[in-house]
């Protein structure tokens, strides 16, 4: 069975996702993300109810150029 030949820069680029996503868990504690200003956090009593929405919003900017950026590059 032959495998396609763009297999191999999707799977660099798959590799080279996850490594971001390691190092976002890693070290993600350090940095502010989740926790800006605009981000709802609401609690009463014993329920509490947090929707990150600026973060998500942050978060969905840069996944978008990344997946460009990676489109560009494995395209010819």
């Amino acid at each position: 069975m032959a495998l396609p030949p763009s297999l191999g820069k999707i799977l660099i680029a798959l590799g080279l996702l996850l490594v971001l996503i390691g190092i976002a868990v890693t070290f993600g504690k350090k940095f502010p993300l989740f926790h800006l200003p605009g981000d709802f956090a609401i609690s009463s009593g014993s329920t509490s109810f947090y929707f990150p929405i600026v973060s998500c919003i942050i978060l969905s900017i840069v996944l978008t150029a990344i997946i460009q950026i990676i489109g560009m590059v494995t395209r010819k």
